[in-house]
């Protein structure tokens, strides 16, 4: 979900693509077979397992995975380049800002739709509609706090802002557009004290009642471990980062069961769902691959699932050039 890239990453992932380095180990044939791609963090790792089993359940296609793309970025280079073909999650906020290099959009329908469009004109891909989550920033509680002074959403919190211990991700209070800066110009308050914190650090911090209320990540699986309640970000600060697969248009066109497979995972992941995938991986140490596999047994690999109509928002360019 991160708005801010690395300029390293970025000159990294375009030199890649100037000097026409492959990625370390791809031999497959991505005009024929299917190559996933996925992110390095956890939950990037889960989505990425969850696509290549459902593909290969589904399919006689042979399917591989590249993992550990460290960002966005370098998952979209990767497919300019022929590399990959699928992305396993990709975040409508970190594609508007990043790869797209449009301003943030707060509305998440809107978001979506740019998103979907800019990416099949530009570059004939298919972003799916979404999982079913989004992975923001959320502002949270523990939920004795926030039975005992009746929080909800994040304007609850100005009743106690003299009062409160917040700590939050070090790089939100200077950062524009959705930093501190923006929070107090929008909800109208400032808190009294704020504690800048590494972003790993703070979900302990509140478990262990050091903080009142804390900034993290929405789908972080700590989340669960603590039985954390996230406020509604009633005043729409943070943009959306809707998270969707994304395959090319040459993959789904020349093997429509790979499109079924992918549009049968939309909707099928919901935030509580995810804390708690992360929460496996990331607690209880299981890996990534089993996570994933666990997921879609226990829901049958999705096999009976009825596709929704309003979802099938590539089928007409699934017949051109045929």
């Amino acid at each position: 979900m991160k708005f801010k890239k690395s300029l390293v990453v970025l000159f990294l992932a375009l030199l890649m693509l100037m000097t026409s380095c492959s990625l370390p180990g791809v031999g497959t044939d991505t005009k024929n077979d299917v190559v996933v791609a996925s992110g390095s963090n956890t939950e990037r790792l889960i989505l990425g397992e969850i696509v290549a089993q459902k593909i290969k359940h589904d399919t006689d296609l042979k399917v591989d995975m590249i993992p550990n793309l460290s960002s966005s970025i370098l998952n979209h280079v990767a497919m300019l380049k022929g590399d990959v073909n699928v992305v396993g999650g990709m975040y409508t906020g970190t594609a508007l800002t990043g790869e797209l290099g449009m301003e943030p959009i707060k509305d998440p329908d809107k978001a979506m739709k740019v998103v979907q469009d800019e990416y099949y004109k530009r570059w004939n891909r298919f972003w799916y509609p979404s999982f079913g989550f989004e992975n923001t920033y959320a502002f949270m509680v523990t939920r004795e706090f926030a039975e005992k002074h009746n929080l909800k959403k994040v304007s609850d919190l100005e009743k106690l802002k003299g009062d409160l211990k917040v700590g939050v991700d070090t790089a939100w209070i200077t950062r524009k557009g959705d930093g501190y800066e923006a929070f107090k110009d929008l909800y109208g308050f400032e808190f009294k004290d704020i504690y800048p914190m590494q972003i790993g650090l703070v979900y302990t911090a509140l478990a262990t009642k050091e903080m009142d209320v804390v900034l993290g990540y929405s789908t972080d699986g700590k989340i669960a471990s603590y039985d954390l309640v996230l406020l509604e970000d009633d005043k729409k600060l943070f943009p959306p980062y809707d998270c969707s697969p994304v395959a090319s248009k040459e993959i789904a066109q020349k093997h429509p069961e790979v499109n079924e497979a992918l549009l049968s995972l939309v909707g099928s992941i919901s935030t509580e769902t995810m804390q708690e995938l992360n929460r496996r991986a990331d607690e209880d140490l299981i890996e990534p691959s089993q996570v994933a596999e666990d997921f879609l047994k226990e829901n049958n690999y999705f096999d009976d699932k009825k596709i929704d109509e309003k979802d099938r928002i590539f089928d007409k360019f699934l017949k051109e050039g045929k």
